[in-house]
Parts: C-alpha cells; sequence; structure tokens
C-alpha cells in the first residue's frame, strides 16, 4: 500500500508511539506483577530486638546467620534483620534523648551503620558488605528504620538528595515518634518530603536490603491519637521502594493497627503488625486470639497481619533493665504461641539468639508439618471460642482435608470437642498430630482431645477412604 511521504511519517511516529505506550505498559505490569509477589507466603526469619535490643553488632549478626544457614534454611527460615538504632554508636540507655545524640549520617541525612559495631560499613560501605555476607549464605538481609528524618540531620540542616530543600523544610516537628526522639515525621505533602523516602530506599536497594521494619508508622497510645496511623508517610515509603526498582519486603510496625485501616494498609505493605510488642506472658497470649479473630479476614498473599516475634529461647542477652533469661513462656504455652501463629498465617520472627537455641525450641522451630500450616493452608478461620476453648480452621489447598488447631485457655487440662460438621465434614474421619508426627487413628463424627492447661493441639484431619 503506497502513502504519501508525510502520511507514511504519521504513522510511523503514531506506531512508535502505540509500540512505546505498549512497552511502557508491559513494564508496568511487570513492575506490578513483581512488587505483588514480594511476600508470597509469610516471611520466617530472625530478628535482633528480642535478644539484643538496640545494641546488635556485626559479629553477632554474622553468627546468627551462619545458625540459620546450616540449621533453618531448609525449612524456609531465610530473614535476618538487624532491629533499631544500628546508626548509635553507643547503647541508647535514655528513651527521651535520642535526638541530642551523634549518628552515622552520611551529608544528605540519610543513616549509615556505626562502623565500631559494624566494622564492614567503613568508607561509607553501610551495610552492603554485611548484606553480600546474608546473601553469600542463600538468606535475606533486612534492616529496621524508624518513620521520618533525623533529629540530628534537622539540627545540622542537611541538604535532601536531588532537590534545593534541606532537612528542616521537610520535618514535621508536630508529629515525632510517641517513645523515641531519635527522628521527627516528614511532611510528604511537600515534593521535597517525598523526595527523602525516595533517598532513603535508594540507600537501601545499593545496600541490597531485603526486608525494611518501618517502625512508628501505626502506633495507637491510649487513647488512640487522630494521626497514630501515619497513612502519608508509609505511602511515601511504599512509593519509594518502588521507584529503586529493588525487590524489598515492607513491614510496618509497631502496634495495634486499626482494623479500619485495612485495605489501605494491604495496599501499600506486606505485613503489618497487629499487636503491641509481644513478650514472654500468658496475659499477651491470651489478648492475641482476640487480634487475630479480628484480622483472619485479611489474610492472603503479599498481606499478612502480624503477630509479632517469637519471644523463644534465650532473650534479652542485652539492653534491657530486667536482664538476659530464657523465656518465661511454658513449654505448653510455647507451643500455643506457634500453633496460633501457624493456623493464623502470621509471618514467623524468631526474637531468641539462634546459637544458644535449646533443644526444645529448635524441635518447635524445626517441625515441617506444623511450619506447612503458616506457609501453605487457606481459609484460615476461627471455628469456635467457648470460654477458655478455642478452635480455629484451615483448609489444605487442592484436597478435602482440613487443619484444626484447638486451645485450652483454661487453668486445668480439658476435653476440646470439635464435630466434624464443623469443619464441613461428616461421617468418620482420620487424624494426624501435627507436633507429635503421628497417626491418631480414624474417629466418627467428632474429636475430643485432652489439652494441657494452656496448651495446644494441631492436626491435619482428612475424610477416611
Amino acid at each position: 500500500m503506497f502513502l504519501p511521504k508525510g502520511l507514511a511519517g504519521a504513522v510511523v511516529a503514531s506506531l512508535v508511539i502505540i509500540v512505546g505506550l505498549l512497552g511502557a505498559a508491559e513494564t508496568g505490569r511487570a513492575q506490578f506483577s513483581h512488587s505483588a509477589n514480594l511476600a508470597p507466603t509469610p516471611p520466617m526469619g530472625w530478628n535482633s530486638y528480642d535478644s539484643y535490643g538496640g545494641d546488635v553488632t556485626e559479629e553477632e549478626m554474622k553468627r546468627n546467620a551462619d545458625y540459620m544457614d546450616q540449621h533453618l534454611a531448609c525449612l524456609g527460615w531465610k530473614y535476618v534483620v538487624v532491629d533499631f538504632y544500628w546508626y548509635y554508636p553507643h547503647p541508647v540507655t535514655d528513651g527521651h534523648h535520642e535526638g541530642d545524640l551523634e549518628v552515622a549520617m552520611d551529608d544528605y541525612g540519610r543513616l549509615f551503620p556505626a562502623t565500631n559495631r559494624f566494622p564492614s560499613a567503613a568508607g561509607g560501605q553501610g551495610f552492603k558488605p554485611l548484606a553480600d555476607y546474608v546473601h553469600s549464605k542463600g538468606l535475606k538481609f533486612g534492616i529496621h528504620i524508624m518513620r521520618g528524618v533525623p533529629r540530628q540531620a534537622v539540627k545540622r540542616k542537611l541538604p535532601v538528595l536531588g532537590t534545593n530543600a534541606h532537612a528542616q523544610d521537610i520535618a514535621n516537628r508536630n508529629d515525632p515518634c510517641s517513645w523515641s526522639t531519635a527522628m521527627y515525621g516528614v511532611d510528604t505533602s511537600k515534593p521535597a518530603g517525598q523526595a527523602y523516602y525516595d533517598s532513603i530506599a535508594k540507600l537501601y536497594a545499593q545496600w541490597g536490603v531485603d526486608y525494611i521494619k518501618a517502625d512508628d508508622m501505626s502506633w495507637a497510645p491510649s487513647p488512640p491519637a487522630a494521626h497514630s496511623y501515619h497513612g502519608d508517610e508509609i505511602e511515601a515509603l511504599s512509593k519509594a521502594i518502588a521507584k529503586s526498582r529493588r525487590p524489598m519486603v515492607l513491614s510496618l510496625s509497631p502496634d495495634r493497627t486499626d482494623v479500619i485501616h485495612a485495605e489501605h494498609v494491604m495496599r501499600y505493605s506486606q505485613l503489618w503488625r497487629i499487636s503491641d510488642d509481644f513478650w514472654d506472658n500468658w496475659k499477651q497470649l491470651k489478648e492475641t486470639f482476640a487480634l487475630c479473630r479480628v484480622w483472619a479476614p485479611y489474610i492472603g498473599p503479599n498481606h499478612w497481619p502480624d503477630a509479632d516475634m517469637l519471644p523463644l529461647g534465650r532473650i534479652r542477652i542485652r539492653g534491657y533493665e530486667d536482664g538476659e533469661r530464657h523465656t518465661r513462656l511454658t513449654e505448653d504455652e510455647q507451643i500455643t504461641v506457634l500453633t496460633l501463629w501457624s493456623i493464623f498465617r502470621s509471618p514467623l520472627m524468631i526474637g531468641g539468639d539462634l546459637p544458644s537455641l535449646d533443644p526444645f525450641t529448635m524441635r518447635l522451630l524445626t517441625n515441617e508439618e506444623v511450619l506447612a500450616v503458616d506457609q501453605k493452608s487457606e481459609h484460615n478461620r476461627e471455628l469456635f471460642a467457648r470460654g477458655d476453648q478455642i478452635a480455629w480452621a484451615a483448609d489444605v489447598p487442592g484436597t478435602k482435608n482440613r487443619y484444626l488447631a484447638v486451645f485450652n485457655l483454661d487453668e486445668s487440662p480439658a476435653e476440646v470437642t470439635v464435630a466434624w460438621s464443623e469443619l464441613g465434614l461428616r461421617g468418620k474421619c482420620a487424624v494426624r498430630d501435627l507436633w507429635e508426627k503421628k497417626n491418631l487413628g480414624a474417629f466418627e463424627g467428632k474429636f475430643a482431645p485432652k489439652i494441657n492447661p494452656h496448651g495446644a493441639g494441631l492436626y491435619r484431619v482428612s475424610p477416611a477412604k
């Protein structure tokens, strides 16, 4: 077909534009698809907070990474996360004066690891050498950050990378963290506010970070403040991570994110905290059941409500007034923690020091049949709460089988009875005890295991052939 020269040029130009738009759209879809698949299952790993507070060292991080590589990675444990205050050279002992202390920071107000604690960070290398070490083990590397811009950056009037603005221009001094004075909030209505978040995400991407735990994003003081959910800064950080072009999981912390924010938090992060800092006490564990019940409808690939870390094994080694201890949870209570976290499909982050794990805790953390419930189950829901007896269920993908978790919150042993009809089953069903890795036989119409005080049972139920 013959076209006049001018028209032919216009057609060619149009085709170029169309091809370009299609390519951009395809790239956009690829980026969206990639970012939407950052956490297809609940992340599993280790975080330094429960053991070392804000004072962990590079050597301790490496020891825990080594242990994970040798003993846990084969079961899906892969994230190694440095928790807070890695930019302070010395332990922070007074929570009211962090903002007055010197921090490791570059000329653009971006925090760097303190080199006396992380020697490989010297020469402006940041966390890249440590991330490379973790990656060499086939593991993933994560860091904790605080919401906002460092007060020291504001005090020193440091510029925001890529802009004509300075830290004091973007600082929201009326919205600081309620428990730490290290940072000011960021005014993301200003382009330079977004640029600051872009600059830190770019830095973390250069370091090779795979997981960002962003603190003070969803804080619920008592009574809750109107600004306790920082949706604007959550969006700014999420957008910055996308711009960095590195797949980095975004975990929001801490506290009880209100379920009214479910749609927003699911859109802009992969996991978010539903509880206060969870420690080794029965009262908090009992309270977690209600929190899991509320958030169960929102469980799914790439959006995981987070019941917090597992304070098991040896914890509080450094940085806590009450000193080092082994978890105060009884063995039955520890089984309850892992059972609830698994049937709820919470992210699993070990808090206890890995190299000093005791045999009992190791058995809990390496039970592949229990971990499969956390990683592979579907339609997770609470079946009932009858006084001190609670039952949860989930489907085994691709089968008619069910996972069943039963809990006894009472102070005495008790039978917890579950009718097969409550699981959508009938007749005779075979039961396998996942904690004991033992087949229990077939039961007609119902199942009534005897559960220890504060204890739990976890089972796979299959219609009998």
